[in-house]
Order: C-alpha cells, then structure tokens, then sequence
C-alpha cells in the first residue's frame, strides 16, 4: 500500500527568523534609501563648501600677489638725474600727481596738484625717532584700514609725509608723500598719508581724534631727492643745502615761512641704498618787474 504523503519534511525554523525566499520588509529599503540621500546630501555640501573656500583662497592668493607685485616690481616713475636716483625703487602705489616745471643738478621746481591727506601730530621732539615715527604711522594706517566711522578699508598710496608745522598765526599747507613736519612754535613734527584721489572730499570720518582730514592746494615745490634712512640731522643739512641752491635761482625763491617737508616712499624692510626719500620747499616765481 503507497504512503498517504511523499513530500519530505520542512526543517524547523527558530522563532523570529524569517523564512528562506522571504520579500524583505518594504520600511527597511526605504530607511537605507534615506540614509544614502542624507550622505549625498552632506557630501555635496561638504563639496560647495570646499569649493566656495578654494575660491576664496585664490581670491586672496591673486589679491596678495598683486599687492606683492606693486613692490616687487617699482615704478619708474621718476626720471633719475643720478647714479643714486637710478638706483631708488618705488611702489607702484598712487600717488601725488605733479609736472616738473624745471630740472637742475641738485633739485627740479614741480607743481603738484591739489590733494587730500589724513594728518596726526608727532609724539616728541623728533620727527625721525623710531618710536614716534612707528606709533604715528600705526594711527594714520588704521585710520587707512577700517578705523572710521564707514569701517571703510582703503588702498595704501604714496609717500608717507613729514614735516614741520609753521606757526600757529600760519595757514598749514601740505605737499607730497608721508609728510613729516615740525611745528615752530609748538616744536612739534606732523605725519600724514595721501588719501585716494577716488574719494575726494568725501573721506570717511576718523573715529581717531587725533587724526585730522585735510585738502593739500596745489603749489610748486623745490624738491631734492636721497636715498638711505632718514635722520632730523641729516634733514637739517640738505634743507640748508637746498636753500643755499635755491638762492642762486634766478626763476623761483623759496616762500616766505615755507617749512621743510620730508616725503618716503618705501616700506620698512627695502634695502636703504633703493629707498626714495625727498624734501621738499615750497617756492613762488620771482617777480620779473623786480
């Protein structure tokens, strides 16, 4: 007689196991969907955000290297009369636009135009000691870069002008670069910064008060030129030069209470021989009827 059944017997399967062939649930292919959709999501943001930092990176890098190039490769702006003048550098910066009226062997006669600089009275009693000459840049150059009531960061130019100042009764009257000055009465030395000519009158508004605004007029100047670190000794000896040159001009004499002015155009760490350094007189044209 044949068996009732000849199906073989299924194992038995241990509880909660799932079955052999079994359909996985449909939830856990939808969870491991959306766990690979946030992966992407954070690697494509991970992505832009490494993306928008490199170019930021190469905006910066681009912006560095045209700045290092303004120093690296000086301008030749100014005619050398000399083995010395031949050898100064200065950076490609703006600055004080001038035509030279007359050239002689120790100086040349220009007219500048008019200018706007950011002006600050010199700690001391010197106008070329370090510490006061570092202190008054620090405070004319953060003016410069943020330090107004704009937060307006603004391009460096050229030169960095020292002079004396003139007597109180005295119209102050400024001329090129970093200008150093010393004030007569006061004995005191002022520095200043040309402003961007882009900006005009329209300068922010210094949070320092110890930095004044001001528009230089156009004027003509005696300008004799050097090179090396500058010293108030060294100052004094070629502004007694420069007068004596002046004398023997027979188309311009030196102003009446016209005081020294020291421009340098050059950062701290350029060799002295490269340095460009002048100072400057202002003058008037003789009067022919006399």
């Amino acid at each position: 007689m044949a068996p009732l059944c000849s199906a073989s017997p299924r194992p038995l399967e241990a509880p909660g196991q799932p079955r052999r062939g079994a359909r996985p649930p449909r939830t856990v292919a939808v969870a491991a969907g959306a766990r690979a959709s946030g992966a992407e999501a954070r690697a494509s943001l991970v992505l832009a955000l490494a993306s928008q930092a490199l170019a930021a990176s190469q905006r910066r890098a681009a912006d560095l290297a045209a700045e290092a190039a303004k120093y690296a490769f000086p301008s030749r702006r100014f005619e050398p009369r000399t083995l010395e003048e031949a050898l100064m550098s200065v950076p490609d910066l703006e600055t004080v636009p001038f035509r030279v009226l007359k050239r002689e062997a120790d100086y040349e006669i220009r007219e500048v135009e008019s200018y706007f600089v950011a002006e600050t009275t010199m700690p001391g009693r010197f106008g070329f000691d370090f510490n006061g000459s570092s202190q008054s840049f620090n405070v004319l150059a953060s003016y410069l870069f943020g330090k107004n009531v704009a937060s307006e960061q603004m391009e460096m130019t050229t030169p960095v002008i020292t002079r004396k100042g003139e007597p109180s009764s005295a119209t102050m009257e400024m001329t090129t670069p970093v200008i150093t000055k010393k004030s007569a009465g006061e004995n005191k030395w002022k520095m200043s910064f040309v402003m961007p000519a882009k900006y005009g009158s329209n300068l922010p508004r210094p949070k320092d008060p110890s930095v004044t605004i001001k528009e230089v007029p156009s004027k003509i100047v005696a300008v004799a030129a050097f090179s090396g670190l500058v010293t108030d000794d060294d100052i004094s000896k070629r502004e007694s030069k420069l007068r004596e040159s002046l004398q023997k001009d027979t188309e311009f004499r030196v102003k009446d209470g016209s005081v020294v002015e020291v421009a340098q155009y050059n950062p701290p760490f350029t060799l002295p021989f490269t340095r460009r350094n002048e100072i400057a007189l202002e003058v008037k044209r003789n009067d022919i009827s006399s």
